[in-house]
């Protein structure tokens, strides 16, 4: 899977003022990452709000990307929950024909052992036509895939092919990259510690900054990918302070208020969530103009 090394970016999803999905926004959204450079797309993960749509919704959103790439760039599909009957449902029920793979998050809130967590994603593998990327999160699952479970599942199903590891912690990272068969890729899932994985021995990242900056971060993770360390750094320490800034009050939130500072698309996201306070939205936009 060598159309998954480099920076794939979780798409958000645009919404109008309205709350309705924003499709032309959501068009400039893809086109903006396929004219600077990233290697692929993540279509309805977390930052994508995939939980708050509906089913005709994430229909829309799928058509959209698929239809505004055109096959320019690789297309990964985000499938998962804590009810794995009703995740192969959604398996057998969607058309992954657009799609190189699919990223199926761990199971949130039930809080299963590592035997579940196996016995979840070894349903999955029986049953995808598709090949599968673990996603570990364990600050929204509370729980955490460790490295041998991860292990244990790239060994035994040959289209287990990656993890998205988000836990945030680099020798988590480091002991799944060196217990996994060297086709096996670590992706991280982290924007901060992303250029400290790829010089481990990572694959690359799925971000939610280089959505937003698609140019400068690619870029770095090619250099690192390429072991050009001092510049690769470099970037990373520009870029440092605006990761920060669009955590500091939630995903999607952050990143969507980068969008608007760059004229894209709006900041509007779906309760739960609510947009970034004054602040935070003040220097976003002073970052943005400094990177322009």
């Amino acid at each position: 899977m060598k159309e998954l090394i480099g920076t794939g970016v979780a798409l958000i999803t645009p919404f109008t003022s309205n709350f309705e999905v924003d499709v032309e926004g959501l068009k400039r959204v893809v086109q903006y990452q396929i004219d600077n450079g990233i290697e692929y797309l993540v279509v309805l993960g977390t930052t994508g709000e995939s939980v708050t749509l509906s089913k005709q919704e994430k229909q829309l959103v799928i058509d959209t990307v698929v239809e505004t790439n055109a096959g320019k760039l690789p297309l990964v599909l985000g499938i998962g929950g804590n009810n794995t009957a009703a995740v192969l449902e959604e398996f057998k029920s969607t058309n992954l024909d657009a799609f190189a793979a699919v990223l199926s998050v761990s199971p949130m809130y039930n809080k299963p052992t590592q035997e579940g967590i196996y016995q979840h994603f070894a349903a999955i593998a029986n049953s995808s036509s598709k090949p599968i990327i673990l996603y570990n999160v364990p600050g929204r699952t509370s729980s955490n895939m460790e490295p041998r479970t991860v292990a244990r599942l790239a060994n035994d199903f040959d289209n287990i092919i990656a993890i998205k590891e988000a836990k945030g912690d680099l020798v988590q990272a480091m002991e799944m990259i060196h217990q996994t068969p060297d086709d096996f890729l670590v992706i991280s899932g982290d924007d901060m510690i992303a250029l400290p994985m790829v010089l481990a021995g990572g694959a690359g990242v799925i971000s939610v900054i280089g959505e937003g900056f698609p140019e400068q971060f690619s870029n770095m993770i090619r250099l690192g990918l390429q072991r050009d360390v001092d510049a690769a750094y470099k970037i990373h320490y520009d870029m440092a302070p605006c990761i920060n800034y669009i955590f500091a009050e939630g995903n999607p939130a952050g990143i969507k208020s980068v969008f608007k500072s760059k004229d894209i698309c709006g900041d509007t996201v779906r309760l739960p969530l609510v947009g970034v306070g004054e602040q935070l939205r003040k220097d976003i936009e002073a970052f943005v103009l400094s990177q322009s």
